[in-house]
C-alpha cells in the first residue's frame, strides 16, 4: 500500500464532496440565512448527518475492518458468514431505532434542541423535518457497512465518492429556492432521505464484487458477532467524539437565537481539513495496520504510524494557522451573500476562529484512535472520549450564560486536545506507538514552514483587503487566488526546509 497515494485518492473524492457541500451551503445561506427556518432545518439535518459522520467517516471501519480482516485470513467462507450476520443484525437494529424515534420524535427533538421549546412554530417545523430526514440513518448506516467491506479490500475511491450523491440532490433542490419559498426546507428534507436510498444502491453495485449482501436469521449471535458489536458501540463513541461534541454544542446552542446556524457554517469550514488530515488518513491506514499487526511486523507498524501522524500534522497545522489569520475573510467570502448578514458572518467567523484551535487535535484523535482500533482495542479510546465529552459539556454549561454560544467551539477545542493528549499517553504506555527519527526531524520543520506560510497569508490578505470586504461580489474569487498562492508558498517552503520530500509520494508499505 502507498499511504500518500491512497490518502490522496480518498481525499480527492472527499474534497469533491466538500466542494459540492460548500456550494450547497452557499445556497442555504442565501435562501435561509440564520433565521428560525434555518435553525429548524439545521437541527433536522444535523441529526442524520451526525449519524452519517459517526458511521461513515471511519467509525464503523474502526470496529469492522480489523474483525473482517481476521476472518478473511481464515478464508472467504468465514468472512462471508461473519459479514452476513453483521449485516442482518445491523439492519434489524437500525430499523427498530428508526421506527421508535419516528414515533417519539417530539420527545427526541426536545432532547436535541430543548431551546426550541419556547417557540412552538420552530419546534413543530423541526419535528416534521426530522421525521422526513430520519430514514436517512437506516440507508447511510447500511451504506457504511458496504464501504467498510470495500475499504477492507483497499478500495477507497468508491466509498469516498458516495457522499457526493447527497450534495448533488440538495443543490438541485436549492436551484429552485426562489420558487419554493418557505417550502424549500421540506423539499430539502425529502432530498436527504432520497440521497440515502441512492447511496445505498450505488455502493451495493460495487460491493457485490467482494460480498453479496443477504439476510440470515439463523444463529445470528455467536461469539465473533458478540465481540464485534461489543467493539462497535465504543468505537462509534470514541472515533466520532468530535461529531458528538458538535451535537452536544447544537443542543446547548439551541437556547440562543441563530447560534445553531453560526456553528453549522463554522463547522462546514474546518470539517474540510478534518476530512483530509484525520478521517482520510485514519481510514486508509486501518486495514494495512491491522494486517501488519496480525503479522507482527513491528518495523513497518512504527513506520506507517509515524508517517500517518506526520502527514496529519503536515496538513492540519498550516490549516489551523490560516484559519487563525483569515477566519473573517474566509467566512465572508464563502457565505456572505443574500440573507446571510454581515453580523452573521462575524459571529460565524468567531466560532470558526475558536474551532481552529482544536483542528490539529481533531485530526490526531482519528490517527491515534486507529492505533488502538487496529489492535481490537475500542474500550480505551471509548473511556477517554467519555471523559472528553463530559469535560466539553461541563465547560459549555458553566460559561454559556456568561459568554453565549462562543463557549461551544472553545469547549470543543479544549476537550479535543485533552482527548488527543491522553490517547497519546496511553498509546505510549501500552507500547502501541513510538516516535521514529524521521518524525522527530520533520515535525519542527512543519512548524517552521507553517509559521512562514502564515506570515505570507497575512500579508496577501492585507494586500487584497479591499477586494475581500462583505460588499464585494467577487470576493470568493479573490480568496481562492490568495489560498492558491499561499498553498504554493507552503509547499515550496516545506520542500526547502525538508518538511516534505517528493520521494514520500512513492513510499510503499508491505
Amino acid at each position: 500500500m502507498n499511504l500518500f497515494k491512497s490518502t490522496t485518492t480518498f481525499s480527492f473524492f472527499t474534497i469533491i464532496s466538500r466542494i459540492l457541500g460548500y456550494i450547497r451551503d452557499i445556497f442555504i445561506a442565501m435562501f435561509l440565512g440564520s433565521g428560525p427556518l434555518a435553525d429548524a432545518f439545521f437541527v433536522a439535518f444535523r441529526i442524520p448527518n451526525t449519524f452519517r459522520r459517526l458511521f461513515s467517516e471511519g467509525t464503523f471501519n474502526a470496529a469492522f475492518v480489523p474483525s473482517y480482516a481476521s476472518e478473511l485470513a481464515n478464508g472467504k467462507d468465514q468472512s462471508e458468514k461473519f459479514a452476513t450476520k453483521v449485516f442482518s443484525l445491523l439492519f434489524i437494529s437500525l430499523l427498530f431505532i428508526v421506527l421508535i424515534i419516528e414515533i417519539f420524535m417530539p420527545v427526541f427533538i426536545f432532547l436535541i434542541a430543548p431551546g426550541f421549546s419556547g417557540n412552538e412554530t420552530k419546534m413543530d417545523i423541526a419535528i416534521t423535518l426530522s421525521r422526513i430526514t430520519f430514514p436517512f440513518l437506516l440507508f447511510v448506516s447500511l451504506s457504511s457497512f458496504f464501504s467498510a467491506i470495500l475499504n477492507s479490500h483497499n478500495r477507497f475511491a468508491v466509498a469516498a465518492a458516495a457522499p457526493v450523491i447527497l450534495n448533488i440532490l440538495l443543490i438541485i433542490v436549492l436551484i429552485y429556492g426562489n420558487i419554493l419559498g418557505d417550502e424549500l426546507v421540506y423539499y430539502l428534507s425529502y432530498a436527504i432521505t432520497l440521497a440515502g436510498i441512492l447511496q445505498f444502491i450505488y455502493l451495493y453495485i460495487y460491493v457485490k464484487k467482494f460480498y453479496l449482501p443477504k439476510f440470515s436469521f439463523k444463529n445470528l449471535i455467536d461469539n465473533k458477532v458478540k465481540t464485534f458489536f461489543s467493539k462497535l458501540l465504543p468505537s462509534i463513541f470514541s472515533s466520532g467524539v468530535t461529531q458528538i461534541n458538535i451535537l452536544v454544542g447544537t443542543i446547548i446552542a439551541s437556547f440562543q437565537a441563530g447560534a445553531v446556524s453560526y456553528l453549522y457554517y463554522a463547522d462546514r469550514i474546518y470539517q474540510i481539513n478534518l476530512a483530509i488530515a484525520g478521517i482520510a488518513i485514519g481510514t486508509v491506514i486501518l486495514p494495512q495496520l491491522s494486517n501488519l499487526i496480525e503479522k507482527e511486523n513491528k518495523s513497518q507498524i512504527i513506520l506507517i504510524q509515524n508517517k500517518a501522524l506526520e502527514l496529519s500534522l503536515f496538513l492540519s497545522i498550516p490549516a489551523t494557522v490560516a484559519l487563525f489569520i483569515g477566519s473573517s475573510a474566509i467566512m465572508s467570502a464563502l457565505f456572505g451573500y443574500g440573507s446571510f448578514s454581515e453580523s452573521s458572518v462575524e459571529k460565524s467567523a468567531l466560532a470558526l476562529f475558536f474551532f481552529a484551535f482544536g483542528l490539529p487535535a481533531f485530526s490526531l484523535i482519528k490517527v491515534f484512535s486507529s492505533f488502538f482500533f487496529s489492535r481490537h482495542d475500542t474500550k480505551t479510546p471509548f473511556y477517554i472520549s467519555l471523559i472528553s465529552v463530559f469535560l466539553n459539556v461541563l465547560i459549555s454549561i458553566i460559561f454559556f450564560k456568561k459568554i453565549g454560544f462562543i463557549i461551544i467551539p472553545i469547549a470543543t477545542s479544549i476537550s479535543s486536545w485533552f482527548n488527543a493528549i491522553i490517547l497519546y499517553i496511553y498509546s505510549k504506555r501500552k507500547n502501541f506507538f513510538e516516535f521514529n527519527n524521521v518524525f522527530i526531524f520533520r515535525f519542527p520543520r512543519i512548524l517552521l514552514s507553517s509559521f512562514i506560510m502564515g506570515l505570507f497569508f497575512y500579508f496577501i490578505l492585507n494586500l487584497m483587503s479591499d477586494k475581500l470586504i462583505y460588499e464585494e461580489n467577487f470576493k470568493l474569487i479573490y480568496l481562492i487566488l490568495c489560498i492558491i498562492a499561499t498553498l504554493a508558498c507552503y509547499l515550496t517552503i516545506s520542500v526547502f526546509t525538508k518538511a516534505f520530500k517528493f520521494s514520500d509520494i512513492n513510499l510503499k508499505y508491505k
